[in-house]
């Protein structure tokens, strides 16, 4: 997916009047179980509601969708096996 697309996506599911089932915003990172929970929950709903994917977006703020940023950097909390 390139940025132009990415940009449109995320425009799309911030203009939604609040997170589903299967889309969920969070500013910054938590822990490594929190992730692995959403994740899984947000995988199942998708299903059940037949949408495509489920969204866990970081950098945009639970209750106005407004772009925040985050200072989460997936890599460096990778789980080593």
């Amino acid at each position: 997916m390139g940025t132009a697309e990415l940009i449109k996506l995320i425009n799309t599911l911030t203009n939604f009047p609040h997170e589903t089932e299967w889309v969920e915003f969070k500013h910054n990172f938590h822990s490594p179980e929190e992730i692995g929970e959403r994740l899984s929950a947000l995988s199942n709903s998708a299903c059940l509601w037949n949408k495509p994917y489920g969204y866990l977006i970081f950098g945009i703020a639970d209750t106005t969708h407004e772009v925040v940023g985050t200072t989460f950097k997936a890599k460096s909390h990778k789980k080593r096996k």
